[in-house]
């Protein structure tokens, strides 16, 4: 009578079940490595899976596109107005929108609403492109879309259930922001995702007659239905020549553009992915070899298994069982411990990212505050469950094949159930822990590579100070604050009042902090007649800053003189650079700036541009983000002209930084109170220190460093928990040589010494694998290091010293159970 296959199934599910209840120290050892193994995977699977693989939340996420210029300096993702009123009326996109990316603050000054709501502002098209959905009322139309229009805003559902209680009737009334009254014209459905969350959104109010060229905005496109993407970037493409023909960058001397730029489009997911990709790309690798190891443990541990009870598989075949049927019933074990060792790798994975997200966001897209868009859905729970299967078998592999190739014959004549069990015996699995050493070597490496990085970023000099620096941001996109004037006179209010508070050192403004991002803009050094000579010389920061600016951050002078109070509006327009913009631009002249005049963005604004600048000093480097050396240019706050003061009033919020004594109690309350004060009443936003800033700037770094070190960390206590299995299962197996050895004399310390030298000596070949591996593999991790080389000794040294004793301390417990066997015992037993 044949036993129908599911029955079969089982009955073998339930005698591997059985098995493995009665040998709890080897289940309980093998679920906690492969629960280690699949935890990781799970955790960086479900990382991967929200960044890189879940759609984009928008209707048809495929068809989305950004508009981008690119050149020899890279891809630029802001764009102008000019560009976007241009494509917008030269292609054949089904929609296309255009919004700023920064947000800003508003302030309601009357209603239930708190004291700031996060604004943006969007063109007339822009909930269109996304297929965001309204609960009541419309979106905006063009005529609210342009610089003359009425004053409009869409709200989310949440302002709209919280603050006005769901009553559509209140959306009619008009909302208070900063003394201006808006009609709320829409509400946005609930659950809808757009690209710029928001509590409320503004009409971009583009000017269709704007020739500023400077990079401000976003565009995002969707294609027609049957357009590819080809299609589109070779239609955005063609529009270059019109462009610069209808929209000429330069003066009226201008020359062919230096830096050779091109129009293109580029899927919108990879311009929220970003550099993102390659580095999640490299974490999944880092994943494989701990999944590598964890699955080579796991399969030791079944062979070591297995060679246990080959002789009394030996004696099942020979009463007629069939090889199959073992081999089946080893395959179930392995897939049910597999299986038990994913559910636990899904909970262990799933709380390990939430709490490595908590310790290290790093400022991830899509990710949410925190992780807080990770969860267990169906997707990561199939990759689990596929994975844990997969991984069973894999397991079961090495055992069923070394099983097959059993010589029953033998195994029936030899009486002795320890016979041959020495160290041939043990290649198979000496191999395994080689390559489980090799790769732990690898991720060793590339951890400590990254913790390098991470050190000598902390011990590099910034250029500047960031001990007892607190800043505060205030957006000024008000019409009392249209001039340079207007804003200048604020500062030197505050400025004059702050000095007073106890504990204040120093207080200045900025457009930008150090190591953020500034704005970058061409200039052109006019030398001898000041004549322009007919094209930019180059791209540098740029950054409006006021007198004490400097003193703040304590950034250092190298030659010529500081900015003062007198460097204000009604007197000769000056400039500072920085060494690095020195040695690039100034090394036909000696490197000696100082008296040369630079006009700055000429073109890119109507008439002239900015004024001539004389350059009046030299000051150091102050690295960026990746602590690179970019060259800088910083202008005074107060002779900034009009229309760049507006156009960076409405993107950017102002910065004011102060040097506190790091004595006397925080006057940041104080200083809030008195900036509001002479503002009028301005929204300010959270305060924050300058560690908090520059720990910012490095987050997405350490979120790799975190997430590498980690999958190191459980490399090598995997590793070491296989050496220390092996170990321990070959001292049991040569109980017999050992007992010999020791009747004819051997010392214990010789026969520790013999347990131990196998043990290096698996570890040395590991690492003789593993060296070459990992300087070919460091290549790949080039991009996010930083001071070192890739091949690093010092790494290096210290990651096989590692290896070396954790081998030493996992050989040691077998060693010195090795060392004990008593001979007469041992010999006795064997007869």
């Amino acid at each position: 009578m044949t036993i129908p296959w599911h029955s079969s199934t089982t009955m073998q599910l339930r005698s591997a079940a059985l098995t493995l209840w009665r040998n709890p120290g080897f289940t309980v050892t093998a679920f906690a490595m492969l629960s280690l193994g699949i935890g990781v995977v799970s955790a960086l699977f479900s990382v991967v899976d929200k960044v890189l693989l879940e759609p984009l939340p928008y209707p048809d996420p495929d068809r989305l596109v950004q508009l981008i210029t690119t050149s020899q300096v890279g891809e630029q993702r802001l764009v102008s107005i000019p560009q976007y009123n241009f494509w917008r009326s030269t292609t054949r996109f089904e929609s296309m929108a255009a919004f700023d990316i920064g947000g800003s603050e508003v302030r309601p000054t009357e209603g239930p609403y708190p004291r700031t709501l996060k604004g943006a502002r969007v063109s007339a098209d822009y909930f269109h492109v996304f297929g965001a959905k309204l609960a009541i009322g419309r979106t905006f139309s063009s005529r609210e879309d342009s610089p003359a229009g009425p004053k409009v805003v869409v709200i989310s559902d949440g302002v709209w259930r919280r603050y006005l209680r769901s009553d559509s009737s209140l959306i009619r009334h008009p909302i208070r922001l900063d003394n201006v009254p808006y009609n709320v014209v829409g509400v946005l459905a609930p659950g809808i995702h757009v690209e710029i969350p928001a509590d409320i959104w503004f009409p971009l109010c583009a000017d269709p007659l704007s020739v500023d060229h400077i990079g401000r905005v976003r565009v995002v496109a969707r294609l027609r239905r049957g357009t590819s993407l080809i299609d589109a970037q070779r239609e955005v493409s063609g529009t270059f020549e019109a462009f610069l023909r209808k929209f000429p960058p330069y003066s009226q001397f201008a020359a062919p553009a230096l830096f050779e730029e091109q129009f293109t489009a580029i899927p919108l997911r990879d311009a929220v992915v970003g550099e993102v990709r390659s580095a999640l790309y490299l974490l999944m690798g880092a994943v494989g070899f701990v999944l590598a190891i964890s699955c080579a443990n796991a399969a030791t541990l079944l062979l070591a298994r297995a060679s246990r009870r080959t002789r009394e598989a030996a004696v099942r075949i020979a009463v007629g069982a069939e090889r199959k049927q073992i081999l089946f019933e080893q395959l179930a074990e392995s897939v049910l411990l597999s299986s038990m060792g994913g559910i636990g790798g899904l909970v262990l994975g799933h709380l390990g990212v939430r709490e490595v997200l908590a310790i290290s966001p790093g400022d991830l897209p899509r990710i949410g505050a925190n992780g807080s868009a990770i969860t267990l859905d169906w997707k990561v729970f199939s990759f689990t469950l596929f994975a844990s299967v997969l991984i069973g078998v894999l397991c079961a592999l090495i055992p069923a094949i070394n099983a097959s190739r059993t010589d029953i014959c033998g195994l029936m004549k030899d009486s002795s159930p320890q016979s041959g069990m020495g160290f041939r015996r043990n290649r198979g699995r000496s191999a395994l822990i080689i390559v489980e050493m090799s790769f732990c070597l690898v991720l060793l490496v590339g951890a400590g590579l990254l913790i390098r990085t991470f050190v000598a970023k902390r011990a590099m000099s910034r250029g500047f100070d960031e001990e007892n620096v607190l800043t505060l941001d205030m957006s000024l996109d008000n019409p009392r604050f249209e001039k340079t004037s207007q804003v200048a006179q604020l500062v030197r209010f505050a400025e004059r009042r702050i000095k007073s508070v106890q504990g204040v050192e120093a207080i200045a403004t900025t457009s930008a902090l150090p190591l953020l991002p500034g704005l970058p803009m061409p200039f052109t050094i006019l030398r001898n007649d000041h004549a322009l000579l007919g094209r930019y010389d180059g791209t540098a920061t740029w950054r409006s800053v006021s007198a004490q600016y400097f003193q703040v951050f304590q950034i250092r002078l190298l030659r010529g003189r500081m900015f003062t109070d007198e460097d204000d509006e009604n007197s000769p327009k000056v400039a500072l650079i920085n060494r690095a913009m020195m040695k690039q631009f100034w090394q036909e002249i000696d490197a000696n700036p100082i008296g040369d005049f630079i006009s700055i963005g000429a073109g890119l604004e109507p008439g002239s541009g900015d004024t001539p600048r004389e350059i009046v000093g030299v000051v150091v480097d102050v690295r960026d983000a990746g602590l690179d050396r970019e060259p800088s240019m910083y202008v005074p706050v107060a002779q900034v002209s009009d229309g760049m003061n507006a156009r960076n009033n409405r993107v950017l919020p102002i910065i004011w930084t102060i040097r506190t004594d790091g004595v006397q109690p925080s006057p940041v309350v104080r200083i809030q109170q008195e900036i509001v004060s002479l503002s009028g009443g301005e929204s300010m936003g959270r305060p924050r220190t300058m560690h908090e800033a520059i720990a910012a700037s490095s987050a997405r770094r350490q979120f790799y460093m975190t997430f590498l070190t980690v999958f190191a960390g459980i490399a090598l206590v995997l590793s070491a928990m296989g050496l220390y299995g092996l170990m321990g299962y070959s001292v049991q197996q040569r109980s017999r040589e050992l007992a010999i050895r020791a009747a004819l004399g051997a010392t214990p310390l010789d026969v520790q010494a013999m347990v131990v030298r196998q043990a290096l000596r698996l570890t040395l070949w590991g690492t003789l694998v593993g060296i070459p591996l990992s300087l070919a593999l460091s290549r790949v991790t080039i991009s996010l290091i930083f001071g070192i080389q890739a091949w690093d000794p010092v790494v290096l040294a210290l990651v096989v010293s590692l290896l070396c004793a954790i081998s030493l301390f996992a050989a040691y417990v077998p060693s010195l159970r090795a060392s004990r066997v008593n001979p007469a015992a041992a010999l006795h037993s064997e007869i």
